[in-house]
């Protein structure tokens, strides 16, 4: 199996590591031809959760559009990244089969719209973290959602079929509604943690952040009925509690002054409530509390 991921940043870089480590032939598509020549230089290497290292050899390039027939194209970048590829993605063979792997749902109906007749989303659990250009830490284990939304299994099986503990993959039925489900666990945490510059654990072990986050979580079960079934709280507290040394993205993107993926996120999830006659003042609040931050460019 072929298989080419474009975004060489934490996710990418893991997701390539893995692959490559079950016998795949994985090709990596960053930006900058720095990291590139990092990449075939010095390889991939992953820092496993029990602080063990495993070295992968994997082809990394510049050239998306010079790249040749693979079987799967696997896109990794953040949503900000997509708009300047779907055009570089229309021009692929119909029969290339895509996988999305971005975090929201504002990909969905415009990745829907290229011309390729096999085209899956992913919805991921697993911490991840670049230590440097070439080095990516898995910093905690969790499952690697898969939803094919258009098209063949077959297409999509040689992933599907990967069996390595560390790297769960699931099959799921429904790629709106997992990338939904994984949204409202991302507006639960990640514009606290960005906000209140935390980790994960902390929106647990510190009283007033726990509040904060379950009257985001009574918003949502107000607006979006049946969703305690779905998504019942201790869940969120278990998520918390198992990445609680994690940097949640918006954070990191805070961190770096980088502008955060909080439009594709809570933007998505406040327009969908409002459809619905529900407004969601907590969670608004915090939404442009981000904005704010990131207007100001600072950092802190």
């Amino acid at each position: 199996m072929n298989v080419a991921i474009i975004g060489a940043g934490a996710v990418g870089q893991l997701t390539a590591s893995f692959l490559a480590e079950s016998g795949v032939s994985v090709t990596l598509v960053a930006r900058r031809q720095e990291q590139v020549d990092e990449l075939n230089a010095k390889h991939l290497t992953r820092v496993n959760v029990d602080g063990t290292k495993t070295l992968q050899q994997v082809t990394s390039t510049t050239k998306l559009t010079e790249l040749p027939q693979q079987d799967l194209m696997v896109v990794a970048v953040k949503y900000g990244q997509l708009q300047e590829l779907y055009g570089q993605l229309s021009a692929l063979p119909s029969t290339m089969s895509l996988l999305f792997m971005q975090n929201g749902l504002a990909h969905f109906d415009e990745a829907l719209r290229l011309p390729q007749k096999n085209i899956a989303f992913c919805s991921v659990s697993f911490g991840a973290q670049m230590i440097d250009q070439s080095t990516v830490q898995h910093r905690g284990v969790g499952v690697c959602k898969i939803a094919i939304e258009r098209g063949d299994t077959v297409a999509f099986n040689d992933f599907l079929q990967l069996k390595n503990p560390l790297f769960p993959v699931k099959l799921v039925v429904n790629a709106e509604q997992m990338l939904f489900e994984k949204a409202v666990f991302n507006c639960l945490i990640n514009p606290l943690t960005a906000i209140l510059q935390v980790k994960n654990g902390e929106l647990v072990t510190n009283k007033h952040a726990f509040l904060l986050m379950q009257t985001i979580y009574q918003e949502l079960t107000v607006a979006f009925e049946g969703i305690e079934q779905i998504i019942p709280f201790f869940k969120v507290i278990e998520l918390c509690e198992k990445t609680a040394s994690n940097t949640s993205s918006m954070l990191a993107d805070r961190m770096q002054g980088r502008k955060s993926e909080i439009d594709t996120i809570v933007g998505v999830v406040l327009e969908k409530a409002l459809a619905r006659g529900r407004d969601l003042p907590t969670l608004r609040t915090l939404y442009h509390q981000v904005l704010a931050i990131e207007e100001s460019g600072g950092r802190r």
